[in-house]
């Protein structure tokens, strides 16, 4: 028996029918959804990470026939042990498994499995990087590249740097899909932790042509009144 079918039997030995049914009503995945067709085994995430423990000699061809699986908790699982081998890597390394990632990205597919793996492997490879590549995602037909390229500037937030994440989110401001318009006004709201001028800069300049949701989410850490004063910005231009 290889290495992937342990694992494949490891996982169906774990799965859950009530727990898949849940999972696939939660990530949306009927017909027009953002997740139509997706498959689900029905594993909790802390389980999928102790298998990335277990199974962590994987090679990366073989994480990367997991990343292809039509079961989602299956790229969970290879994307998190992607994730676990990049922050031991060399720089050879790291280039390797940021190149499988990229190479593979039609199968990171939804919005957990993006947000898990998009700063701690695009952006922590980019970060000293040319990041052209983030702004040919921004523009693509997929959700999640587009998604791909704001999260993963995550990392550049974390390290006080907001210049990429500020021009991707003024591209996106006319994205019309809601999971943008959340992601955008997350990483509005990091950089708001961190220096809330830069984000007030950004706010008094497109608050009235932001999607509510967005500025919505941005607006979360601020005190009322001036969280009132941003939205009322928005209600004005609309009535």
């Amino acid at each position: 028996m290889t290495i992937l079918q342990d694992i494949e039997t490891d996982l169906q030995n774990l799965a859950d029918q009530e727990t898949a049914k849940h999972s696939q009503h939660f990530f949306k995945t009927g017909k027009g959804e953002y997740g139509e067709g997706d498959q689900f085994l029905g594993i909790c995430v802390p389980v999928i990470r102790k298998l990335a423990k277990k199974f962590s000699h994987l090679s990366l061809s073989d994480i990367q026939a997991l990343l292809k699986s039509k079961f989602h908790e299956q790229r969970l699982l290879a994307i998190i042990m992607l994730i676990n081998r990049f922050k031991k890597a060399d720089a050879k390394d790291q280039k390797d498994i940021f190149l499988l990632y990229i190479k593979n990205i039609k199968y990171i597919n939804n919005w957990d499995l993006v947000d898990v793996s998009a700063p701690q492997i695009v952006g922590a490879y980019l970060s000293d990087k040319n990041k052209s590549l983030l702004y040919d995602l921004v523009v693509s037909d997929s959700l999640w590249e587009r998604r791909i390229a704001i999260i993963s500037t995550f990392y550049f937030i974390r390290n006080n740097d907001f210049t990429d994440s500020l021009k991707l989110s003024e591209n996106l401001l006319n994205d019309t899909h809601d999971l943008i318009h959340k992601a955008v006004g997350w990483m509005l709201r990091e950089i708001g932790k961190k220096d809330r001028l830069a984000e007030e800069a950004f706010l008094d300049q497109f608050a009235t042509i932001m999607p509510r949701t967005m500025l919505r989410y941005a607006l979360e850490k601020f005190p009322d009144e001036i969280r009132k004063s941003y939205m009322g910005m928005k209600h004005r231009l609309t009535v």
